[in-house]
């Protein structure tokens, strides 16, 4: 496969000619698929990476991902997390409700917290059976969306506006984290390194800037000088964000459906490779002729560009397989 040497071509000297590459998010459906749960999915690597890799081969997909939920740091830091059998596993416990707490919370050791160690086996596993001929994305959380999974999403968003202290402290140990999570996936094996910090999307832009974007920018940097490359992946309507973004120096950044894509393009710049952005629940409800015009026209209109035809985001466990074939062979 010449898909690994086609994505840092593109990296490095923008869109080729003859082919887009193709990278939908795979996770329940990937599960799904094969034929399998999404709790072992979720918590067997083997099964993980088993799946990845028959959906790259069926829906002829240019990479791999070790994508599956949110809580891999969120359990090292030891929270309790559980795995109901078709549903996102579920975070059991906040472990962080005062300052107090965020000042006790110890850094984690990601070789021996089973989670994350089993998503770093899942990145050699990738490597012992591509053999390195396709890209693997490696996944951390984000600052903010760590520090939500820890301390809870509203109860965060709240110590945002009423107390700095609590919310520098705990954000930066959510850093210290995600780097030693991206580098030790990046040792073995990820290409690329996926940052998700989907909960940017229901900030305004200065309270990014005053608690988010150095951070980002940190990770980003820090993931650069390990030798990988970085993805940056925000949930919803992130039109607001981009000024900021354009200055983090992305290599690949996720838009989800809300966000113009050509807006986007003028703003972030001819650098970045741009992901996306047709909306899931088209992709799982639409015709397979009205999918086939939908996406021919938005490859047509990124010509030129640096560009991976996805959705949005995730694609949906009910999608139907025909569908995502014909996303395929539409590009």
């Amino acid at each position: 496969m010449k898909s690994k040497k086609q994505l840092f071509d593109e990296l490095a000297r923008g869109m080729l000619p003859g082919r887009t590459l193709f990278r939908p998010i795979l996770m329940h459906f990937a599960a799904r698929f094969a034929g399998t749960s999404y709790a072992k999915f979720a918590s067997d690597y083997r099964t993980l990476v088993d799946c990845n890799i028959r959906a790259m081969e069926y829906f002829d997909a240019d990479m791999v991902g070790l994508i599956s939920d949110p809580y891999r740091e969120t359990s090292a830091f030891g929270a309790r997390v559980s795995f109901p059998a078709e549903e996102v596993p579920r975070r059991e416990n906040i472990l962080v409700k005062t300052f107090e707490d965020a000042d006790n919370l110890k850094i984690p050791d990601v070789y021996k917290s089973e989670r994350t160690l089993d998503r770093i086996k899942g990145a050699e596993l990738f490597q012992k059976e591509l053999k390195g001929t396709v890209p693997v994305i490696g996944w951390i959380e984000g600052p903010l969306a760590e520090a939500c999974d820890l301390a809870g999403v509203s109860e965060m968003l709240l110590q945002l506006m009423m107390d700095p202290d609590f919310s520098n402290l705990l954000m930066d140990k959510c850093v210290i984290t995600a780097k030693d999570f991206a580098v030790a996936q990046i040792n073995a094996g990820c290409d690329i390194i996926g940052v998700g910090d989907a909960i940017c999307s229901q900030i305004d832009p200065e309270t990014y800037d005053l608690y988010v974007m150095e951070r980002h920018q940190e990770i980003i940097e820090f993931i650069h000088e390990k030798g990988g490359k970085v993805k940056l992946h925000i949930c919803g309507d992130i039109t607001h964000l981009l000024p900021a973004i354009a200055d983090l120096n992305v290599d690949i950044l996720d838009l989800d459906h809300m966000v113009d894509m050509h807006q986007a393009r003028r703003i972030i710049g001819t650098e970045p490779i741009i992901c996306g952005n047709i909306n899931p629940v088209l992709i799982q409800d639409l015709s397979a002729g009205e999918i086939e015009t939908k996406v021919g026209e938005m490859v047509r209109s990124m010509i030129g560009q640096k560009y991976i035809l996805s959705a949005g985001c995730e694609i949906t466990v009910n999608t139907p397989h025909e569908n995502l074939q014909v996303m395929s062979r539409a590009r």
